[in-house]
């Protein structure tokens, strides 16, 4: 930007105000002068690397290993590096190392002879490693991001080289001097960590974080404490926040979908959700009921289940299936704006005939045992399941660890994110059959669009309100809604089968149509008009979902609507894998373009310690940068040229004596 032009007295005093405040924070000349050349120089360096991920879906130790090798790139830098002055197996090792410092240096100890040895010429391969991924920044950002124990000595080997004949000896010393106080382990730990850090500038999360894998806690701890995160809430996210909110529709199936899976560590170990109540009221209510609808899905060679836990855990998930649907109608009926009463299909059960009686059809039923439904009113709870929901809410809400991560979703999380020419949200916008953006009403006002986007983003936020809102219950209900209604855009379909499936044979009702978005989301103007709709500017735009998994080994690909849309569910869930035929996509966004990674399934965090086994990821280019993207042409720059501009006044009015200098 220019600075040279000088402001007119009459702008000063428009803002003088805004100045007199700034002058606080800079309150000298030589203070706004600095910070002037320190924001221009950022400008001018090549914009940090982001990571979209998405529908990791609690599968930690992937994820995991996916954030530590920065999809690929650690392995990249290392390549570029040591090239060929390095044996195959030497760059594994480093690898490995700067992904789990810890458990490779306990692996080395207990085989390497000389380990004086190996730590000089591991600690400047480190160093090497640290220097390359931190070039990008500027020292005041690296600084930060420095463990403070050692901050001091990485800085100055990060900028000093043993290659310098004035600063060889010097280089050399802080070497040998952290060998010989015992500290290498440490150091080596905190290198690794930090180039993890450097690795990645920013992580988007888009969506799905829960259901399935037993790990979502343990993704969410990682989660919590990331340097530069956000997330765009999915459907099982947002469940999970139902049932945090004390929503009990949400609390049962949370339940429901942890038992399809067999996934109770994250209830039990995760989160402390006792179990006990619901097994025991399961045992005595479907002693002699086979429950073989309700069998979990298990991996083959899974040896953590045996037949008898498969039992109990088949029987658990039919009672919270069957208190799931009476709570169901119970807001349906409190709700009948949300249009869901087809959603009751308890009373649609005709006993004697063994069928369901469903828009007129009969169809047949492969399971009739309900020995807790009565046919007079068949959504009221008996006293034993209203006991085992009451203790299953308070377990939930007193969730400590749920309420943290809760929190964290909430203050790092939204619907969606518009960024650096990007627009992100988890699964759709709802939209009529011509591509039109779709009206929903909402407690009675119709929303389309951001707007409905917005609207959904602030209930949401209303739920977990300190203060009580008029609207906090309806917003708690709504999110429920959000789960499973036909117009959410976390959801988008005609109907949640969930009843049919268990229940009916005819597989013609287990259908879920989906709305308009996902056919019409492969057309270019479709995909212009809602990069349009949120405000999305820039020569290379793009929208960035998840929710709907890719089936790459049936040909279809990520990349839609001519580059337009770029859909990166690949299926970090071992439940999906034998439709996608991959394990998950890391869509790369750094200077020199957009690069989407194919991962491999990822075997475990042991073999990737033991024997260096690193995730197979093939690198496909999206995009590239006929120029260098640099910090100016991101939103972040757009931020810091706002503040250039305002330093700019500042110093405008410092020297014509509108706002005297501090300590002056």
């Amino acid at each position: 930007m220019d600075t040279s032009k000088t402001p007119s007295v009459e702008e000063l005093m428009r803002h003088l105000k805004y100045l007199q405040l700034l002058s606080n924070r800079f309150p000298t000349i030589a203070a706004a002068s600095t910070e002037i050349i320190n924001l221009a120089a950022i400008l001018n360096l090549p914009k940090g690397t982001e990571h979209f991920l998405s529908d990791v879906h609690g599968e930690h130790e992937a994820f995991r290993h996916v954030l530590k090798n920065a999809s690929g790139a650690v392995k990249r830098k290392v390549n570029e590096i040591f090239g060929n002055t390095l044996r195959e197996i030497e760059k594994k090792e480093i690898c490995t190392l700067i992904y789990y410092p810890k458990e490779k240096l306990q692996l080395v100890k207990a085989c390497e002879t000389d380990m004086r040895d190996w730590y000089l010429t591991t600690l400047n391969q480190l160093v090497r490693v640290c220097r390359t991924v931190s070039s990008k920044y500027t020292r005041s950002k690296v600084q930060k991001a420095l463990p403070p124990e050692f901050a001091y000595i990485i800085q100055e080997l990060l900028h000093e080289s043993s290659d310098e004949p004035n600063k060889h000896q010097y280089f050399n010393v802080i070497i040998n001097t952290i060998i010989e106080t015992h500290r290498a382990d440490q150091f080596i730990i905190a290198l690794c960590n930090l180039i993890q850090r450097l690795v990645i500038d920013s992580l988007h999360i888009i969506g799905d974080i829960y259901d399935r894998g037993p790990g979502a806690h343990l993704i969410m701890d990682t989660l919590c404490h990331y340097h530069n995160l956000d997330i765009q809430w999915g459907n099982h996210d947002i469940l999970w926040m139902g049932a945090a909110a004390g929503n009990e529709c949400c609390i049962a199936n949370v339940l429901r979908t942890s038992l399809r899976y067999a996934n109770l560590v994250t209830l039990e170990d995760g989160y402390g959700i006792n179990l006990l109540p619901l097994a025991t009221f399961a045992m005595d209510t479907y002693a002699n009921d086979p429950c073989r609808s309700f069998c979990p899905k298990i991996e083959d060679g899974d040896k953590t289940h045996n037949e008898r836990t498969c039992r109990l855990i088949a029987q658990m998930h039919k009672a919270i299936s069957i208190i799931q649907f009476k709570l169901e109608a119970g807001i349906i009926k409190r709700h009948p704006e949300f249009n869901m009463e087809s959603r009751n299909l308890l009373g649609l059960i005709n006993r004697e005939k063994g069928v369901l009686l469903y828009e007129g059809k009969e169809y047949e039923m492969n399971d009739m045992n309900f020995p807790t439904v009565d046919p007079k009113d068949p959504y009221k709870l008996t006293k034993e399941e209203e006991e085992v929901i009451r203790k299953l809410h308070c377990s939930f809400i007193g969730s400590e660890k749920l309420k943290r991560h809760v929190h964290c979703l909430l203050t790092r999380g939204s619907m969606y994110l518009s960024i650096n020419s990007n627009l992100l949200y988890h699964a759709s916008v709802p939209l009529n059959e011509d591509g039109s953006l779709k009206e929903v009403r909402i407690q009675g006002k119709p929303y389309k669009g951001k707007q409905l986007l917005d609207k959904v983003d602030s209930l949401v936020r209303s739920a977990f309100s300190d203060e009580p809102l008029p609207e906090q219950q309806f917003a708690i209900d709504y999110i429920w809604y959000l789960w499973c209604g036909k117009d959410s855009p976390l959801f988008d379909k005609a109907k949640m089968a969930t009843f049919e499936r268990y229940f009916v044979k005819d597989k013609e009702l287990h259908k879920e149509e989906k709305g308009a978005y996902y056919t019409m989301r492969d057309n270019e103007q479709v995909c212009d008009m809602l990069l349009d709709e949120f405000n999305v500017k820039g020569e290379h735009r793009h929208l960035i979902t998840g929710h709907v998994p890719v089936k790459t080994k049936k040909g279809e690909k990520p990349v839609k609507a001519n580059g337009k849309l770029i859909v990166i569910d690949g299926g970090f869930s071992k439940a999906y894998q034998s439709e996608t035929g991959i394990a998950g996509y890391t869509l790369v966004y750094h200077s020199r373009g957009l690069q989407l990674v194919q991962h491999e399934p990822f075997t475990s965090t042991q073999e990737a310690i033991r024997e260096g086994k690193d995730i197979i990821s093939s690198t496909q280019l999206v995009e590239l940068s006929s120029q260098r993207v640099m910090v100016r042409d991101t939103d972040k720059g757009r931020e810091l040229e706002q503040q250039i501009s305002d330093l700019v006044l500042l110093l405008a009015a410092y020297r014509k004596g509108i706002v005297k200098e501090k300590g002056q």
